[in-house]
């Protein structure tokens, strides 16, 4: 045993950790995890949470003042095969270091999130979506097998057509059915790095319905900016995009900047929304025609500003992502957005996306047919007010919150929304638990 913890305890003490949203950073028991072969004796009779890069906004990656096992030092690439695409790797692999591992070798990830510093763990744990859902679904959909040493020393193997209850509970299963620790995917062709992307100004809801309608059949891609201090007379800007055949545009070298501090107050307030949205759509409608760009600056919009979480200040930020059904999205999304703008708080980023019809790849997977909306709040004393307001809109629409993006979900709207939640329980590993399971149920 002595040796065993030699290998995994490679820094086990008390400090602070802090998700992506900062809204604190309470002490937990860290474990840096870095031999999967050695994990079983960390893991087995304690109780605790996986925590990869936290990129997670909330509690859903934290343990306030108990134990979280960090995942991002098992980051190792197992085997590929050439022919069929087909990739086992450990469960702290970041999708960005698959993606550009991969491309050049003619297959990529068929599916990632808003920002590639996502560990593999992370992707399944909460399910992630992109901007290509109507065309290959979640993350999840594209995970073959998996691996879980679970708290009472057990390991499992399961996928689609093995244990496929416990594998259809890690889905999105927020890490509470076990420690992920080894995953195959099945990776996608790639036609390289470039993609046809366009740029549609719109206005009014109606605006954006007809251009995802009309471009879900071509593009591969869709997904839309708003101005979200616009009120009723919304515009945004519709962007689309699919690999380019045979064309390549100007060289890219994916140069990063970092936010350096964190500035006293949020730099996201009432003075800066408007005027920066307004700059942002005027941009926006000078970027006409089809143009040829790399996959990262598109797919990836705020990653090349590294630690961008800082510009809301000390205080954090929130992120509020629901979804509702498409019958009920037009009025849905018309009574948020007029709260949001009427509360007078916005985001420089507000995100409005449709959702296709497909049967969910996990019992808690978040995404459903209908239409998402995802916006960033600075902390305000106006928030709980103007979230209230927009949790009975979802709720009223039939629709849920997304728990990757949550740090303050009321207990009773979580099991509303999620109405495989007493399955998925009966699956849990006991000995998994987070800030968030405790919030939203019960342990």
């Amino acid at each position: 045993m002595q040796g065993a913890e030699a290998m995994v305890y490679s820094d086990a003490s008390m400090r602070p950790v802090s998700s992506w949203g900062r809204l604190g950073a309470e002490p937990h028991d860290v474990v840096e995890l870095t031999d999967r072969t050695a994990i079983a004796a960390a893991v087995t009779g304690r109780s605790g949470i996986a925590h990869g890069l936290g990129r997670s906004y909330g509690d859903a990656c934290l343990n306030p003042n108990g134990l979280l096992w960090r995942t991002a030092g098992l980051d190792r690439l197992i085997s590929f095969d050439q022919a069929t695409g087909r990739l086992v790797c450990e469960a702290g692999v970041v999708l960005r270091d698959i993606s550009r591992l991969m491309i050049p070798r003619g297959w990529n990830l068929a599916v990632v999130p808003g920002t590639q510093f996502v560990t593999v763990g992370g992707a399944i744990a909460n399910d992630v979506h992109g901007k290509n859902h109507h065309v290959v679904g979640t993350f999840g959909e594209h995970v073959t097998r998996l691996k879980l040493i679970r708290t009472s020393g057990e390991t499992i193997e399961c996928g689609p057509d093995e244990r496929p209850a416990l594998f259809g509970a890690t889905i999105g299963g927020l890490g509470l059915t076990g420690l992920i620790t080894e995953v195959e995917l099945q990776l996608r062709p790639s036609r390289g790095p470039w993609l046809e992307v366009e740029t549609v100004p719109f206005s009014g809801l109606s605006g954006f319905f007809s251009l995802s309608d009309e471009s879900e059949a071509a593009w591969e891609h869709t997904v839309s900016w708003i101005d979200c201090t616009s009120g009723s007379a919304l515009r945004g800007l519709f962007m689309r995009a699919r690999p380019a055949e045979g064309r390549s545009g100007r060289r890219w070298r994916g140069r990063m900047r970092r936010v350096p501090l964190t500035p006293p107050v949020s730099l996201v307030n009432g003075l800066s929304l408007k005027p920066f949205n307004a700059l942002y759509y005027e941009l926006g409608k000078r970027k006409t025609g089809v143009q040829v760009v790399h996959y990262e600056p598109f797919l990836f919009p705020l990653d090349s500003v590294l630690e961008w979480n800082r510009l809301y200040g000390p205080k954090g930020f929130y992120q509020y992502q629901s979804v509702v059904p498409r019958a009920e999205a037009f009025d849905a999304t018309r009574d948020m957005l007029t709260a949001i703008a009427g509360a007078g708080e916005g985001s420089f980023l507000a995100v409005l996306k449709t959702f296709a019809d497909r049967p969910a790849a996990g019992l808690l997977s978040f995404a459903r047919e209908g239409v998402t909306l995802a916006l960033d709040f600075r902390t305000s004393r106006a928030l709980p007010a103007l979230f209230s307001r927009l949790d009975d809109i979802v709720r009223a629409a039939g629709g849920r919150l997304y728990p990757a993006k949550d740090a303050r979900m009321p207990r009773d709207f979580y099991q509303a929304g999620y109405p495989n939640l007493a399955a998925f329980t009966a699956l849990r590993d006991p000995g998994m638990s987070s800030g968030m399971s405790r919030r939203l149920m019960g342990f």
